[in-house]
């Protein structure tokens, strides 16, 4: 099993809308957006069956995440985790005094990581602000 490179875009999905009302804190939070939807294709050249944890790695950082097959598609070389605290983790950080990530077109790469956890949102901002990941 090796790497592939993506182009990552970032955006809101409904799923994440209904975790969200839950709380982020929550389980279903994390699994509407601890993920990346991935192209089958892209699965298949990385050696990986959908629902295998992967760690997405930029020039901005690196989290472990949930490859999932697109529902949306055909989109070969191309990687979507909705927003939240997994794409900030791998977005350009700088906000251009608009308050927000530029969410759309990070390169980044992708490679299996099965013994890997998938932190909770509440977990995964705590490890990233003491630097642990």
């Amino acid at each position: 099993m090796g790497k592939i490179t993506l182009n990552l875009i970032s955006g809101r999905s409904i799923q994440q809308g209904v975790a969200m009302e839950g709380g982020k804190e929550k389980p279903l939070y994390t699994k509407a957006c601890g993920i990346i939807e991935m192209d089958s294709s892209d699965l298949k050249k990385l050696g990986i069956w959908k629902n295998s944890n992967v760690r997405v790695t930029s020039s901005y950082g690196n989290v472990v995440v949930k490859a999932i097959e697109t529902t949306q598609g055909p989109h070969p070389g191309v990687g979507f985790i909705p927003m939240g605290p997994w794409a900030n983790s791998v977005v350009n950080p700088n906000t251009y005094s608009t308050g927000m990530p530029t969410f759309k077109g990070t390169p980044v790469e992708v490679e299996p990581a099965m013994n890997e956890p998938i932190f909770d949102s509440v977990e995964l901002v705590q490890k990233k602000c003491r630097g642990e990941i």
